[in-house]
């Protein structure tokens, strides 16, 4: 948190002094800049009511940034681990694990916002953070994506209760795909590297759980249901105008 104080304290301090220079104060004149560092330093000390919400509009700034950073990598879906409108003008792209029960709450809102908006494209991330049975279920998750089948999968799977080996041969079986075979390509070079880049991006993103979204230039992060994501896409359509 003190942190936090210094880091608004010399923001503003800094800006006070571009805004001198700016209007043409002479030098003797110029706001000094320790001494406004330290006046703002009195204020939020005397108002720590504001320090939540500069913290949090900090937040916002730097995930806007890791957002523009690896926007490509983000939106960019791994085989058919998608579903919308292929070329639509917005993109939702959703982190998950299938050990979620949040993430399983949240079907629903993305099957809701799908079938309300024509224009919006799902994106589909693994990011199996809860264990194992996580990491098996994303591994054949993957070997599904290698499908035009995986939307079936990913549905069958979500609707099979928490991961396990009986479930995901089900919904495998389901979405037309051969158990076996699946599992015997589920440790192939190509599903650890799709598994390892979604890693990746949690690090890039500095995510730390699931469900997790993107959509435009903002990171949300939690089930915040179907009202807060179409929010989100429309600021996100907007902003392209």
């Amino acid at each position: 948190m003190f942190l936090g104080v210094a880091a608004v304290a010399a923001a503003v301090g800094a800006g006070a002094v571009a805004l001198s220079q700016g209007t043409g104060a002479s030098s003797a004149g110029a706001v000094d800049k320790a001494g406004v560092e330290k006046i703002v330093h009195e204020y939020i000390l005397s108002h720590p009511e504001i320090l939540p919400q500069a913290m949090t509009n900090l937040e916002e700034r730097e995930a806007t940034k890791r957002v523009a950073a690896n926007r490509a990598a983000i939106e960019t879906p791994y085989g058919s681990a998608w579903e919308g409108a292929e070329n639509g003008d917005v993109t939702l792209v959703e982190f998950f694990d299938y050990s979620c029960g949040y993430c399983r709450t949240a079907v629903a809102d993305v099957a809701r916002l799908l079938a309300e908006d024509k224009k919006l494209k799902v994106v589909y991330r693994e990011l199996p953070v809860l264990g194992e049975p996580s990491l098996n279920a994303a591994r054949l998750s993957v070997v599904a994506a290698k499908s035009p089948n995986y939307v079936a999968f990913h549905k069958a799977l979500y609707g099979n209760g928490r991961p396990d080996d009986a479930g995901i041969d089900s919904a495998l079986t389901k979405a037309g795909l051969n158990p076996a075979a699946a599992r015997a390509e589920a440790t192939s070079p190509a599903v650890e590297a799709e598994l390892a880049k979604s890693a990746s991006l949690q690090t890039a993103l500095n995510l730390n759980g699931t469900p997790s979204w993107v959509v435009g230039d903002q990171l949300i992060i939690g089930a915040v249901g179907y009202d807060k994501l179409k929010e989100a896409i429309a600021e996100a359509r907007k902003a392209k105008l």
